[in-house]
């Protein structure tokens, strides 16, 4: 288990994409679905500092609180990918 968590939204493209990318890996992780009101999103703040999603954290790796979906899948690729 590597204690990844996402934050996600339902219908969320960009939610998907990192969520596939977890999947390809075959990753196990906590996904926590958020409110599609950004003003509702405190917890989604908390970790990083904004109210987007996706968001990953990575304790393991030090990664408390990434955003965006294409730098969230280049972390999974180098971190987890095949070497």
């Amino acid at each position: 288990m590597t204690g990844i968590e996402l934050y996600v939204q339902p219908g969320c493209p960009y939610c998907e994409k990192v969520e596939r990318k977890l999947e390809e890996l075959g990753l196990d992780y906590e996904e926590h679905t958020v409110s599609r009101l950004r003003f509702r999103r405190d917890e989604v703040e908390a970790v990083s500092g904004q109210k987007g999603v996706p968001v990953l954290v990575d304790p393991e790796h030090g990664v408390e609180g990434m955003a965006e979906s294409d730098d969230i899948v280049e972390f999974l690729e180098r971190t987890y990918g095949a070497n």
